[in-house]
């Protein structure tokens, strides 16, 4: 791949797309969610822990725990200034030894029993912190409209559920104990510092400043490749996704290699991302560690200068260059954990980002539940997916329960567009839709949803057996009403040829069927559905000529009281319909029945005479 290929295709995958530029369907290729500069950390940070507060106690349990594990520690090392003086000096004895070891036996027994428990404690608090999270943000994306799927990519989606709630799980299950751990640390090393010499202190405390300056520089740097490491896997998961659901376009048009190469792009963009931040990540350690030796060097040579000159007692250089050492230690363990922060961090920004997003407006105050009958009006209807491009532009017509209302035009005409301004996909600029007298902003949408079945072009079938799929469309439905629906599709013939008949478990969104036998399914769930509402965007266009006639006998039936809404490319497929609307560039350009419309010789007649095609 050349740069300027390699440019589009990092902005084919970063940047939010117009949807009505998706061609027949309307809305547009999915592309990344951006992520924008980071956020408020506090604020994040704020938010991140909200998540653990509803377990106050158990917190402060795990906080207790933390300071035996601590104080235990640092006693325990205390307990070396005696017993190092007791066998530098001539009074010393076996008994007074063995008494200082049984001491420390049972300091540091309550500091393996405090970790323990601290450590089982804090999982139990992470990750139910981590089920109350995903649950959030599932029940969000449940709740976001559809213009969100149509603008973002599903790949950078779903890896907010995976790699961004990991990260933050990670972090929640260790980081925040060794945060305590290491303030408690910090605290009691230094007063006992302190207490042992005040003038070793100042000396290891003249590195410090070294140390904070080195440890923000490198925190900075490795914050900022840590975000772009989270952007590029999304991007990456994003193309994968997409790659893998339309693998057989890429067979068919022999794109393997372009897709390996785009793929060796990403991925070689996302692991020289991640060794950016690996690296600045990762140095923080070391960086850290060859100041703390500095600082004990220092400490070491200015500690034997005193016990010759001062008189200062050899336990006591012991015990400080050691605590020298542990000061450092909580510091070193924190420049650690930056790896983890800043991943977790990052990874809930992404998770919050979406959680953020709007979701559908509520309904009215007062919003309705009528009886609906299904009498669909458009009244001067006007919109756009985005306010400088309108799609449909003063659109009008109606229809009665029982009529069969068809949709003609060209790709990008607004066919599409008509059945999601009905269920309320998107709300109009401007106009009127109503149902049976009542404008469709004024019924519930969960209400107005249940009433409106759709069969959609593309067909999507749920893991599980066919009969669970099928009663999809209504989950009170018995077993006979599902073979009848089944039947009423022209599907129960090849499901009963199944091994498993209605029982035949349904794998990998039904690729154990042929695409044909996919959309009898999702006819069938519509069938079994009793919305007097029904909506079939190119229903047919999956199955041969033999299958559709068998169909349209099903669908007959089922559209017999139902208000039908049909998209077709195939004009036959509309020749007895009540009424057909030709649209071109969001306008109704025609209007009447099958012989109406040839008798007029105008759009319709020329697409029908083949004179014209479909574009």
């Amino acid at each position: 791949m050349n740069e300027k290929q390699q440019q589009r295709l990092i902005q084919k995958y970063a940047r939010k797309e117009d949807p009505s530029k998706m061609k027949g369907r309307g809305g547009g290729p999915r592309g990344m969610m951006k992520t924008g500069k980071p956020k408020n950390s506090k604020k994040t940070i704020g938010r991140l822990f909200s998540y653990i507060a509803g377990d106050k106690w158990k917190l402060v349990i795990v906080f207790f725990m933390v300071i035996i594990n601590t104080v235990g520690g640092l006693a325990g090392s205390y307990l070396l200034r005696p017993v190092v003086n007791m066998l530098t000096s001539p009074g010393g004895s076996v008994e007074k030894l063995l008494g200082y070891i049984g001491i420390m036996a049972a300091v540091y027994a309550s500091v393996v029993i405090s970790q323990y428990l601290q450590a089982r404690i804090m999982i139990e608090v992470s990750q139910k912190a981590l089920e109350k999270l995903r649950n959030d943000l599932f029940r969000k994306v449940q709740k976001l409209p559809v213009r969100f799927y149509d603008t973002n990519n599903h790949g950078d989606v779903m890896s907010r559920f995976t790699n961004d709630v990991d990260a933050i799980g990670e972090m929640l299950n260790n980081t925040i104990v060794n945060l305590i751990s290491g303030t408690i640390t910090l605290v009691g090393t230094l007063s006992l510092m302190i207490y042992t010499n005040w003038i070793l202190t100042l000396v290891t405390f003249a590195l410090i400043p070294v140390m904070v300056f080195a440890g923000q520089a490198v925190a900075k740097v490795s914050s900022k490749y840590y975000k772009a490491q989270q952007t590029s896997l999304g991007t990456l998961n994003g193309y994968v996704e997409e790659t893998v659901t339309g693998q057989k376009v890429v067979k068919v048009f022999n794109h393997e290699e372009t897709a390996v190469d785009e793929f060796n792009f990403l991925n070689e963009d996302l692991a020289s991302r991640q060794v950016k931040a690996q690296f600045f990540g990762g140095i923080m350690g070391p960086v850290m560690g060859n100041i703390s030796q500095a600082s004990y060097a220092l400490t070491s040579m200015v500690g034997g200068v005193l016990c010759v000159l001062q008189g200062f007692d050899i336990g006591g250089l012991t015990v400080f260059v050691n605590y020298s050492r542990q000061f450092s230690r909580p510091i070193n363990e924190l420049s650690m954990q930056m790896n983890t922060i800043f991943s977790a961090l990052a990874g809930a920004e992404r998770v919050f980002d979406v959680m953020d997003q709007q979701e559908e407006e509520p309904d009215k105050d007062g919003a309705l539940a009528p009886p609906i009958k299904g009498f669909v009006r458009l009244e001067d209807v006007t919109f756009g997916y985005n306010p400088d491009k309108v799609i449909l532009k003063n659109v009008s017509l109606y229809a009665k329960p029982g009529q069969k209302i068809a949709f003609v035009g060209s790709t990008g005409a607004g066919k599409t567009t008509v059945t999601n301004l009905i269920n309320r996909f998107y709300d109009i600029d401007s106009g009127k839709i109503t149902i049976d007298d009542v404008d469709i902003k004024d019924i519930k949408r969960d209400y107005l949803r249940q009433n409106v079945a759709m069969v959609l072009q593309d067909t999507h079938l749920f893991t599980g057996t066919i009969k669970d799929n099928i009663r999809y469309g209504r989950m009170d439905a018995t077993d006979e009403e599902i073979i009848e629906a089944a039947k009423t599709a022209s599907a129960h013939s090849f499901i009963m040829r199944l091994e498993h008949g209605y029982d035949t478990v349904i794998e990998g969104d039904g690729a154990n069927l042929s695409q044909g036998q996919r959309q009898l399914l999702n006819i069938a769930r519509a069938a079994i559905s009793r919305a007097p509402i029904l909506i079939l965007d190119e229903a047919t266009s999956s199955v041969d000529t033999r299958t559709e006639k068998h169909i349209e006998h099903g669908m007959d039936r089922l559209m017999a009281t139902r208000t039908t809404l049909v998209i077709a490319h195939r004009l036959s497929t509309v020749r007895d319909a009540n009424a057909i609307m030709v649209l071109e560039h969001g306008e109704i350009i025609e209007r009447g029945d099958h012989d109406q419309l040839l008798e007029q010789k105008g759009r319709y007649y020329e697409l029908y005479t083949g004179k014209s095609e479909l574009s």
